[in-house]
């Protein structure tokens, strides 16, 4: 069941928290912000999350779709410096049907990606391998956004 209870959000909860490692947020714009998904894809996967509490784009204001793109293209090349990756995902799920873990509040993940990282494997035997740390993956993205 879907609440529209922003005191129940865990993304509305890191909105009002520094860029600190304890919050796991990278960057933080005026209506966005950066942080690292503890639930990682691969190494170096980031969400980049609306700090007002709003379930799809369309209800984004021109301000925010504004600094969306700007967040997205700031955080794409923070991404590359870190990892030199040979490709990266950009996408949202919007709704549980769509895949959202965190349903209702809008934020799009950038997963880098590399020749070969995946393979049937994993999708089947639903493992994945992080090579990374996470206290890694933090310093070396925030070190990429100074």
């Amino acid at each position: 069941m879907r609440s529209n209870r922003t005191d129940e959000c865990l993304f509305c909860g890191l909105a009002g928290k520094d860029a600190t490692i304890d919050s796991w947020i990278i960057y933080k714009g005026k209506h966005w912000y950066v942080v690292v998904n503890i639930y990682p894809y691969t190494s170096g996967h980031v969400m980049v999350v609306c700090s007002r509490h709003v379930e799809r784009i369309a209800d984004l204001t021109d301000e925010e779709n504004i600094e969306l793109m700007s967040m997205l293209a700031r955080t794409e090349r923070a991404v590359r410096a870190a990892y030199n990756p040979d490709g990266i995902n950009i996408g949202a799920n919007l709704g549980k049907s769509a895949g959202a873990g965190i349903e209702g509040h809008l934020h799009v993940h950038l997963v880098p990606r590399w020749q070969g990282d995946t393979n049937f494997e994993t999708v089947i035997g639903e493992v994945r391998v992080i090579s990374e740390d996470l206290v890694e993956t933090y310093e070396r993205l925030h070190e990429s956004f100074e």
